[in-house]
C-alpha cells in the first residue's frame, strides 16, 4: 500500500509542478510578446523618423533607406524590413534567410503592430500628415522567438522539477511508512478476522490518531458482532431444537413414540413403488384394541394413555428387526412386515400379536385386559394402490371383529363386495329415513294365559336394491356412521303413528317395547325427542316400554339412569334385555331403574339339554320375583320351553312358537292362533 500511496503523492506533486510550469510558460510568452511589441514599435518609429525627407523634399532617399534597413536587420528579433512610398511601391527591403514575410502582404498593413502566421509586423508612417512620404514595415519571427523562450524556460525549470519530484517521493515514502504502518496493521487484522471468522479478537494501538480511533470503532463493531453471533447461535440452536421437535411431532406419535400415520404413509408410498417395480409384494397388518373404549370411558383417558404405551411396548418387543409399527390414531395401529409376506410368516406374526394380549395389563393395582382384532392385506391384492391397501386391511380387521374379536383375518377379494354393500347401505340410510323405506314389525309378548299383553317393535328395511335388510346388518353400520339416533327417532315416531291401529286390534292393555342402543343413550336430546313425539301424536306414555341391554345401560350408567328415571316418571316401562350375558353384576340391580328382566334366548335354547341353563334361568326368575320385577323370556320355539317357563313362574314369553315378527296387518290373525293354542293345553304342557 505504501508504494501506490507514494506514487499517488509523487504524481500529484508532478502534476502540480507541470501545471505551474504551463502557467509560467504562458505568462512568459505573454511577457515576451508584450516586450517584443514595445521594442518593434520603438525600432520602426526610429527608422521612420530617420527616413523622413528634408523639409521641402517629397521623395525618400533610397540609399539612406537601404543603409538604415541593413542596420536594423542586425537586431536578432528582426527578420525582415520594407520601405514603401506613398504609391505603395517598394523602395527597398532587407531580409534574413529564414524570413517568412512577403512585401505584398506587408504593403497592405496599416500603421501599428499586427500579428499574422506567427509573425509580428510593426508598421510606421514616414512623415506627418499631411506630408506623408511612405511607410516602414519591420517583421519579427514570433514563433522562433517564443520557442527559444520556451526552451530557455524549460531547461531552467527541469532541474527544479526533477528535484521536487524526487524529494516528494522520498518524503512520501518516509511519511507513508510512518503513517501507514498502523493502517497496514489494521488491514492485516481485518484480513485475519475475515479469514478465521474469530470475532473475539481485538485491535490494539495506543497511539492517538485516526487509525487508532478507527481500530476502536472496529473493536466496538466486533463487540456488537460477537454479541449478535452469540444471540444468533442461541436462536439457531433453539430453531434446530424446534425443528427437530417439529420433525418428531410431524413423524412420530407424542404418546407412544411410534411413527405416526404421516410417517408410515410416506414410507408405504416408497415401498409400494419399489415392490411394483420389482414385481414383489408387501403386506400391511392393521389392528385395533378390543375393549379399550370401555376402559378409557370408565377409568379415564390417563389410564387409556398408559394402556396405549404398554401396547406399543409389547408389540415392539415381538417384532423382528426391519418390521415397522406405527400408531394411526386412537387405538389403531399398523405393522408393515419387512420383506417376508408368505402366508406362514403373516399367520405367525398375527398369532404372536393376538397372544401378546392374553396377559392383562397391571396398572395402578388393576388387571386390565384388552384384546386385538387384526386385519392383514397384501399390496398385490390392492394393485399396489396405498388407499386401497389400507382399505383392504381395514376390511379384514372389521371382519375379525365380526367373527368375535381377538382373532385375525387375511383379506380376500370377496370382502370387497361385502364392503361395497356395507358402503351402499351406509350411504342409503338418510334417504331411507326420508322415503320411509324402513318398516316396523311387531312380535307379540304372551302372558301365562296365552294372551297378547305386549309387543316388541322391530325394525326392518325394504331396500330398493338389496330387498329386505335385517337390523343385524344395518344397525351396526348406522351406529358406526352416527345415524342410529335418527333411526331410533323414526322408529318411535312410526310406533306413535300406528298405536291407534294397535289399540283397535288389541282390546286389553298392552305395551310396545322399543329397543335403545348404547349410542342412543349418549344422545343428550333423546328424552326431549321422545317427549316431543308423545305430545305431537297425543299418545299415552304407559303404552310404551323401552328395552336396553345391561351392557349398554352400565357403560353409560350416570346418564342412562337419569334418562330412564325420567321415562319412568313419564309412565313408560323399562326393560333390561339380554340379562345374564353382560356384566351380570347383582349390585347394579339395586341401583338401576327397571321394571322387567328379559332372559336371553341362549339360556332358553338350551333348557332341554343343559342343566346349567335351567339353573341360570330359574335363578334369574327367582331373583326377579324377589326384586318385584316382571320376567320375560325370549326365543320360545317349542311348547316344552313354554311349559317349563310357566312352571317356574315366568310372567311373559315371546318367540317363534307364537309368531315371528310381522307387520301390523297380520296381528289379528296371530291373535286367533293364540286362542287355538290355549285350547290345546296338552301342547302347552309339552
Amino acid at each position: 500500500m505504501k508504494l501506490p500511496l507514494t506514487l499517488l503523492i509523487s504524481t500529484a506533486v508532478a502534476a502540480s509542478v507541470i501545471v505551474v510550469y504551463i502557467v509560467s510558460l504562458n505568462a512568459q510568452q505573454a511577457r515576451v510578446t508584450s516586450m517584443q511589441q514595445e521594442q518593434m514599435s520603438a525600432l520602426v518609429q526610429n527608422v521612420a523618423a530617420r527616413l523622413e525627407p528634408a523639409q521641402g523634399d517629397r521623395e525618400i532617399d533610397g540609399e539612406v533607406a537601404r543603409k538604415e534597413l541593413a542596420l536594423q536587420l542586425s537586431h536578432r528579433q528582426v527578420t525582415a524590413a520594407f520601405v514603401f512610398d506613398l504609391r505603395k511601391n517598394l523602395i527597398t527591403s532587407s531580409v534574413k534567410q529564414n524570413n517568412l514575410a512577403s512585401d505584398s502582404f506587408a504593403v497592405t498593413l496599416p500603421a501599428g503592430i499586427q500579428m499574422a502566421d506567427g509573425l509580428m509586423y510593426a508598421v510606421a508612417n514616414i512623415g506627418k500628415e499631411p506630408y506623408l512620404t511612405g511607410k516602414v514595415v519591420m517583421v519579427s519571427d514570433m514563433n522562433g522567438l517564443l520557442a527559444q523562450s520556451q526552451k530557455t524556460l524549460f531547461f531552467s525549470v527541469i532541474p527544479w522539477l526533477a528535484g521536487t519530484i524526487f524529494l516528494t517521493v522520498i518524503v512520501a515514502l518516509l511519511v507513508s511508512r510512518r503513517l501507514l504502518r498502523p493502517l497496514q496493521a489494521l488491514i492485516e487484522f481485518t484480513r485475519d478476522i475475515a479469514r478465521d471468522k474469530d470475532y473475539s479478537k481485538r485491535f490494539s494501538d495506543k497511539h492517538n490518531h485516526e487509525v487508532a480511533r478507527l481500530g476502536t470503532s472496529i473493536n466496538s463493531f466486533l463487540d456488537t458482532i460477537e454479541v449478535e453471533l452469540i444471540i444468533n447461535k442461541e436462536q439457531n440452536d433453539t430453531l434446530v431444537e424446534q425443528q427437530q421437535t417439529m420433525m418428531r411431532l410431524a413423524n412420530y406419535d407424542s404418546l407412544t413414540g411410534l411413527p405416526n400415520r404421516q410417517f408410515v404413509v410416506d414410507n408405504l408410498r416408497l415401498e409400494l413403488a419399489r415392490v411394483r417395480r420389482t414385481k414383489d409384494d408387501l403386506a400391511l397388518v392393521f389392528f385395533d384394541l378390543d375393549g379399550f373404549k370401555g376402559i378409557n370411558d370408565s377409568l379415564g383417558h390417563e389410564t387409556g394413555d398408559l394402556i396405549l404405551i404398554e401396547v406399543a411396548d409389547r408389540v415392539v418387543n415381538l417384532l423382528r428387526e426391519g418390521d415397522l409399527i406405527a400408531r394411526l390414531g386412537g387405538d389403531e395401529f399398523i405393522i408393515v412386515p419387512d420383506r417376508d409376506v408368505s402366508d406362514a410368516s403373516l399367520k405367525n406374526l398375527a398369532d404372536k400379536l393376538v397372544s401378546a394380549f392374553t396377559e392383562p395389563f397391571m396398572l395402578r393395582g388393576l388387571a386390565l385386559t384388552v384384546g386385538v382384532s387384526v386385519g392383514i392385506a397384501r399390496a398385490s391384492d390392492a394393485e399396489y394402490e396405498l388407499s386401497q391397501l389400507m382399505s383392504n386391511a381395514d376390511l379384514a380387521m372389521y371382519r375379525s371383529k365380526a367373527k368375535g374379536r381377538g382373532t385375525y383375518t387375511l383379506f380376500t377379494i370377496d370382502m370387497v363386495e361385502s364392503y361395497k354393500r356395507k358402503m351402499s347401505i351406509a350411504n342409503s340410510i338418510d334417504g331411507a329415513i326420508r322415503q320411509d323405506e324402513f318398516l316396523v314389525y311387531y312380535q307379540p309378548k304372551i302372558s301365562q294365559q296365552g294372551e297378547i299383553i305386549g309387543l316388541e317393535a322391530l325394525i326392518r328395511w325394504q331396500h330398493p336394491e338389496f330387498g329386505l335388510v335385517m337390523p343385524s346388518e344395518f344397525i351396526p353400520i348406522a351406529e358406526q356412521g352416527g345415524k342410529i339416533s335418527a333411526i331410533t327417532q323414526w322408529m318411535i315416531e312410526r310406533v306413535c303413528m300406528e298405536l291407534p291401529d294397535l289399540q283397535m286390534l288389541i282390546s286389553r292393555k298392552f305395551k310396545v317395547a322399543i329397543n335403545l342402543s348404547g349410542h342412543d343413550l349418549r344422545h343428550t336430546g333423546l328424552f326431549d325427542d321422545i317427549y316431543g313425539l308423545f305430545e305431537r301424536y297425543q299418545v299415552n306414555p304407559e303404552y310404551f316400554e323401552f328395552e336396553v341391554t345391561e351392557s349398554a345401560y352400565l357403560e353409560n350408567f350416570a346418564f342412562a339412569d337419569k334418562f330412564f328415571k325420567r321415562l319412568s316418571n313419564l309412565g313408560c316401562a323399562i326393560s333390561l334385555d339380554d340379562f345374564g350375558t353382560g356384566y351380570s353384576s347383582l349390585s347394579y340391580l339395586t341401583q338401576i331403574t327397571i321394571d322387567t328382566l328379559k332372559v336371553d334366548r341362549q339360556f332358553i335354547r338350551e333348557l332341554d339339554t343343559s342343566e346349567r341353563s335351567r339353573l341360570v334361568t330359574g335363578t334369574i326368575i327367582d331373583l326377579a320375583k324377589r326384586l318385584a320385577l316382571t320376567v320375560c323370556a325370549e326365543g320360545i320355539e317349542h311348547p316344552g320351553q313354554w311349559a317349563y317357563l310357566i312352571e317356574h313362574g315366568c310372567d311373559h314369553v315371546q318367540g317363534y312358537l307364537f309368531s315371528k315378527p310381522v307387520p301390523l296387518s297380520k296381528l289379528l290373525t296371530i291373535d286367533q292362533n293364540y286362542l287355538h293354542l290355549l285350547n290345546a293345553p296338552d301342547a302347552a304342557q309339552g
